[in-house]
């Protein structure tokens, strides 16, 4: 496939992703598309330990959806569309690698649910949050209504949800939707540091980490700590954790082979 709407720089095991569609780099079904294809390319590239997820320019990281491509659609053919951007959702959240979605600037309605599918969101001072589908007439259909309020609660999420207004970077981090607001000249360089960190990390760890509290958030206790043993049984078989424990007994830096 021929990426037109993304750019894809690999640096030092961390991939930097952005949505390149300046200046406010809208959703369209094309982006979409091509987003689930680089994300399954991403996955395929053992070179590749850490995504960071961002748009092009410092005014939107992706301002919503492109209306014009909706307006005219029916309510069958807006259904199938959305089960592709599903899709592509959740193979942000399934895959093995961490994802760190750097807000450079606005991220509404498709731009706001595309962060809730990374896995740590760090953003700049200017940036703006918000869902605006009730003002459309419609609401979210990309997860926006269960991964929202799964993340920051039902009192935080409806008020965002029904009132369909922006709020800012320090409150975004206030109801626990950012992790931290840096300006908006350090913001990829934090990014990029958070992905090389996690680079260094045990493959093995880091993959069943992520699958153990995204599958759990889905089900009941006893279910989620089924998944929990399961992937610690998973992490505990590599040779990474001798190294890791090896290293510690013998105070010194751990080198992980990946294995």
């Amino acid at each position: 496939m021929k990426v037109q709407l993304l750019e894809c720089v690999i640096e030092e095991k961390v991939a930097v992703v952005s949505l390149n569609r300046p200046p406010y780099n809208p959703l369209n079904w094309q982006l979409f598309e091509e987003l689930g294809y680089v994300m399954d390319r991403l996955e395929q590239n053992s070179d590749v330990r850490a995504v960071v997820l961002t748009g092009k320019g410092d005014r939107a990281f992706a301002a919503g959806a492109d209306v014009r491509d909706m307006v005219d659609l029916t309510s069958i053919e807006i259904l199938e569309k959305n089960e592709q951007c599903r899709a592509v959702l959740e193979k942000m959240e399934r895959l093995s690698k961490p994802i760190i979605a750097a807000v450079n600037g606005v991220a509404l309605g498709g731009g706001s649910e595309l962060i809730l599918a990374c896995d740590l969101r760090v953003c700049s001072e200017t940036a703006k949050f918000g869902f605006p589908e009730i003002n459309l007439g419609i609401i979210p259909g990309a997860g926006g209504t269960q991964r929202f309020q799964r993340l920051v609660g039902q009192t935080a999420a409806k008020e965002l949800l029904y009132f369909g207004e922006m709020i800012t970077a320090e409150r975004a981090y206030e109801i626990g939707l950012v992790n931290k607001v840096v300006p908006q000249d350090e913001l990829l360089d934090l990014a990029k540091a958070w992905g090389r960190t996690l680079a260094e990390k045990p493959v093995m760890a880091v993959r069943m980490m992520k699958k153990a509290v995204n599958t759990g958030a889905q089900v009941d206790l006893n279910s989620a700590l089924d998944v929990e043993m399961a992937c610690f049984g998973n992490a505990f078989a590599t040779q990474d954790r001798m190294e890791g424990m090896q290293s510690f007994i013998e105070k010194r830096k751990p080198n992980f082979s990946g294995v």
